[in-house]
C-alpha cells in the first residue's frame, strides 16, 4: 500500500523536520520521501485533511479491554479499533479480565487476538497470582511471551515483603514492576477524596494519605531493592513531591497520572454523576496544579488514559454504589491540550513511556518504519455521547469543552481514520 499524507506539519523533536509541514509518502509500511511537495499518483491512497500534524505514535499505558470475561464491556476487537481511531498505536493492556492474566498462556491470548490490527496489543502480566496479593505470578514466563510490565490493576499490594522479592526478582530480566498507590485501610469505603466537598455532599472520602503513606513505603523498599518501579496513576501534590525527591536521590522510579486527574477536580462531584468516580479520585486544585507542574519539570513521566469500559449496570446508579472508572482513549488528547501544550502532551505519549516500557520508537525519517498518530491540535468541539467510540459509554469528560482531535493512525502498513 502507498500512501501520501499532504501537507502535515511533523511534531518530532527527534526529526530534522521537527515543526516543518511536508508531504509524506509512505510504501509499504516505510516512508520513502519527505518533501514540500510530492506529487499526486492514481495509485496514492492521499490524505488530505485540514490542519494535518503528526508524530510518532502514542502509547497508552493503562487501557482495559473486557475481553476475556467481561466482553460485554469491550471487546478486543472494538478496543483496538477505539484506540486507533483515538491516535493510539500501542496501547498497554491490563490484567482486568477474568480469568486474570497471570500466565504466558493468557498473554499470548491477548497479543494474537489483535494481531490483524494497525494497534499493537502490549500485555501487563499480574504481578501476582489471580491478582489476589498472595503469591507471586509467573513473571519471567510473562515476559518471553510479550508481557511488558507486571502489576496487578488497581489492586495495591499489602504484602510489602512479597512487592521487596518482586523487585528483586524482576531484576534478573529487568522486569519494570507496578504498584498501586493506595493503602486500602486507610481508603477503607471511601467513594471520593476526603475533603470539603466529601464533607457536603454526604461521601465517604479517601484522604491523600492513602495514596501517599503507600508511595512512600514503595520508595523506601525500592531504595533496598534497587531494580525499576512504575507507579501508576497518582493523584496527589505530596505523590508528586516524594517522587520528586526519590529521583533527585537516583531511585530508578517512573510514574503517569490520568487525564481527568489533571484536569477535573472534585468540584465536578456536584450532581452525583457516577460518570466522575474514578480511582483515584478526582483530587483539589492545590493537588492538579502540583500534577500539572509535576508533568511540566519530568516529575511524571507518562500521561494515560487510564481506559476502564464499565457497563450500564454497574455505572448508571447511584454514585456510592457504582464502579469506579472511566473511559478516556477518545477524549485524551483533546482534554490535555486545554492544559498543557502540544509539544509536552507529545512527550508523555511517546519517548517517555516508550523508553520506560522498552517499546521500539522510530523517528520520523526517510526509510524509518511508519509507526504515525494524526491529528488536528486546534479542532474544539464539545466533547458528546456521539464522541464515544466504545462499547461502554461511561465518560467523565460528556459535556466537556476539548481542544485538539485525533484523526487516527498509521502503523503496521495499515491507515485506520476516525473521519
Amino acid at each position: 500500500m502507498t500512501t501520501l499524507l499532504k501537507s502535515a506539519t511533523i511534531i518530532d523533536t527527534t526529526s530534522a523536520f521537527h515543526k516543518q509541514t511536508k508531504d509524506i509518502l509512505i510504501i509499504d509500511g516505510i516512508i520513502s520521501e519527505i518533501e514540500d511537495n510530492i506529487p499526486s499518483n492514481s495509485d496514492y491512497n492521499e490524505i488530505n485533511l485540514e490542519n494535518l500534524h503528526i508524530s510518532k505514535g502514542w502509547f497508552d499505558s493503562s487501557v482495559c479491554l473486557g475481553e476475556p470475561g467481561y466482553e460485554e464491556r469491550e471487546t478486543i476487537a472494538n478496543g483496538v479499533n477505539v484506540a486507533g481511531k483515538s491516535g493510539f498505536t500501542q496501547i498497554a493492556v491490563n490484567p482486568y479480565t477474568s480469568p486474570i492474566v497471570d500466565n504466558k498462556s493468557a498473554v499470548e491470548f491477548l497479543i494474537n487476538k489483535a494481531n490483524q490490527s494497525p494497534v499493537s496489543v502490549l500485555p501487563i502480566g499480574a504481578l501476582t497470582q489471580k491478582s489476589e496479593g498472595i503469591e507471586m505470578a509467573e513473571l519471567y514466563d510473562m515476559q518471553q511471551s510479550g508481557a511488558i510490565a507486571f502489576g496487578d490493576y488497581k489492586r495495591p499490594i499489602e504484602n510489602d515483603n512479597l512487592l521487596k522479592i518482586a523487585l528483586l526478582y524482576a531484576q534478573n530480566f529487568n522486569g519494570l514492576v507496578l504498584s498501586f498507590p493506595k493503602n486500602k485501610k486507610i481508603a477503607g469505603e471511601g467513594i471520593a477524596n476526603e475533603g470539603l466537598n466529601s464533607t457536603k455532599l454526604g461521601l465517604k472520602g479517601i484522604p491523600s494519605l492513602a495514596e501517599e503513606i503507600q508511595v512512600a513505603r514503595d520508595l523506601f523498599l525500592l531504595e533496598y531493592t534497587g531494580g525499576r518501579l512504575h507507579i501508576p496513576t497518582i493523584s496527589t501534590a505530596k505523590s508528586v513531591a516524594l517522587i520528586r525527591q526519590a529521583k533527585s536521590q537516583g531511585l530508578n522510579v517512573t510514574c503517569s497520572v490520568a487525564v481527568h486527574n489533571l484536569v477535573i477536580t472534585d468540584d465536578a462531584l456536584h450532581g452525583f454523576d457516577a460518570n466522575n468516580n474514578v480511582n483515584p479520585p478526582l483530587r483539589t486544585d492545590k493537588d492538579v496544579e502540583a500534577l500539572l507542574e509535576g508533568v511540566k519539570d519530568g516529575t511524571i513521566d507518562i500521561i494515560t488514559s487510564d481506559h476502564n469500559p464499565i457497563d450500564v449496570e454497574h455505572k448508571k446508579v447511584e454514585f456510592s454504589i457504582s464502579k469506579s472508572g472511566s473511559i478516556g482513549m477518545e477524549s485524551a488528547f483533546g482534554a490535555l491540550l486545554t492544559k498543557l501544550d502540544l509539544e509536552t502532551v507529545i512527550q508523555c505519549f511517546t519517548e517517555n513511556p516508550k523508553k520506560i516500557f522498552g517499546i521500539e520508537n522510530t523517528a520520523i525519517e526517510v526509510n524509518s518504519k511508519a509507526n504515525i498518530s494524526l491529528f488536528n491540535p486546534e479542532l474544539t468541539h464539545t466533547f458528546t455521547e456521539e464522541d464515544i467510540l466504545s462499547t461502554s459509554k461511561n465518560s467523565i469528560f460528556i459535556g466537556h469543552n476539548l481542544k485538539g482531535k485525533a484523526y487516527g493512525v498509521y502503523a503496521k502498513n495499515q491507515l485506520l481514520l476516525n473521519t
